[in-house]
């Protein structure tokens, strides 16, 4: 199967950096890269185009407008652009280890939307990624101590076969720092809704659309793990706001955006 990585960020090209290193170490590579940019300055976009020269597969910048957070617009623009059949999207300061996109496209189903988990780096360990350009993507989950990620244990891998279904009618838990989604199912359901600004839910919101028009969720835990690096806690101002929106969308069974993916295509 064809699979395109949806890669967003915000002025933080260093760890964007880290992200790419890590990527460009998969055993095996996604069909394209796209880095879906709300809105960073030119050092963002000098370093995609320096990494671009000698990426092993296509790097692509989809970039718009600084004018606030909105993550859901510059993930529906770059998914709009995706030519994979499969889109797993992470977050600029989500490390993957090499068997990442392996596991997403093996565990990959029709009809189920695909859910990891991550781990959080310390804010020491954050640091030493960065500063040491120390290739963790590459370390074997034994090697982690909980001085420098949270929960060592949740980077093993396991076979658990049907137990990946237990969570199948649950949204809970879903975050877009790693999802895999068929992009024909994206497409059915409008993508992300454009009505969510700022920090909060944007990613529970598309999980309920999804459940409700029948697409069901399959638990990647414990096969995709990300590794999240530290940083300062977002601005969550706009948090009430779209909770409200995600509780609406509960109550009225809501299964398509009014404003998504599909005015880009």
């Amino acid at each position: 199967m064809n699979t395109s990585l949806i890669i967003t960020t915000y002025n933080w090209p260093e760890a964007l950096a880290a992200v790419l290193d890590s990527v460009r170490h998969q055993v095996q590579l996604p069909l394209e890269v796209l880095i879906a940019d709300d809105g960073s300055s030119s050092d963002t976009k000098l370093l995609i185009e320096e990494f671009a020269e000698c990426f092993p597969c296509s790097l692509h910048h989809i970039w718009q407008e600084d004018d606030g957070f909105r993550a859901a617009a510059i993930r529906n623009k770059a998914a709009a652009k995706a030519k994979g059949e499969l889109i797993i999207f992470i977050d600029g300061d989500t490390l993957i280890r090499p068997d990442f996109i392996k596991n997403h496209q093996r565990l990959a189903k029709q009809g189920y939307f695909s859910a990891g988990n991550r781990v959080l780096l310390t804010r020491e360990f954050t640091q030493q990624v960065l500063s040491k350009n120390l290739p963790v993507a590459q370390w074997q989950p034994g090697l982690f101590n909980k001085h420098q990620v949270n929960r060592p244990w949740a980077l093993n891998t396991l076979l658990l076969g049907p137990l990946r279904l237990l969570k199948m009618n649950q949204w809970k838990g879903v975050k877009t720092c790693n999802l895999g989604i068929w992009k024909a199912d994206l497409i059915a359901v409008n993508g992300f809704d454009e009505s969510f600004v700022g920090w909060g839910y944007e990613d529970s919101e598309l999980a309920i659309r999804l459940l409700n028009r029948g697409i069901k969720h399959l638990d990647c835990r414990f096969a995709a793990t990300v590794m999240h690096l530290w940083h300062k806690e977002n601005d969550r101002t706009r948090e009430k706001e779209n909770l409200e929106m995600l509780n609406i969308a509960i109550i009225s069974k809501k299964a398509e955006a009014i404003s998504g993916i599909k005015q880009y295509l």
